[in-house]
């Protein structure tokens, strides 16, 4: 983040306790991880994903975010929003081919010019669901 952004303060936003991660190892060895933090009782923040640069390319970050997702669906939150830099393209095209959609930002990144906000509906929503059918 800081080759990309600058300094090691130049984007640090808070993790909140009730924060569950998921954490990838390959050979007993951390890999890769991410979080969800509720914002509110329908929708988690997606938070913290990173893969090991000895790892990247080989499908961790999108088990990773899949692990993510079902622990949102398992906690009962239909949504999914997050927020990556853009100075970041891998995670971009990653969210963005996992069907995360682009969003206006939101909370803490509402003023941050690099900031690219995304969300996922992840658990249909009664009325989402009968326009299915």
């Amino acid at each position: 983040m800081a080759h990309r952004y600058g300094g090691p303060d130049a984007r640090r936003f808070p993790v909140d306790p009730a924060a569950r991660f998921v954490v990838a190892t390959v050979d007993g060895v951390g890999a890769g991880c991410g979080a969800i933090q509720p914002i509110d009782d329908q929708t988690v923040e997606l938070k913290r994903m990173y893969v090991r640069p000895a790892h990247r390319g080989t499908g961790i970050a999108r088990r990773v975010l899949a692990a993510l997702e079902d622990l949102a669906v398992g906690s009962h939150y239909p949504l999914i929003r997050l927020e990556t830099g853009t100075r970041q393209p891998e995670a971009i095209r990653l969210y963005e081919s996992a069907g995360y959609r682009p969003i206006p930002p939101y909370g803490p990144y509402v003023h941050s010019p690099l900031s690219l906000c995304y969300e996922k509906l992840v658990i249909a929503t009664e009325a989402i669901a009968s326009e299915l059918a």
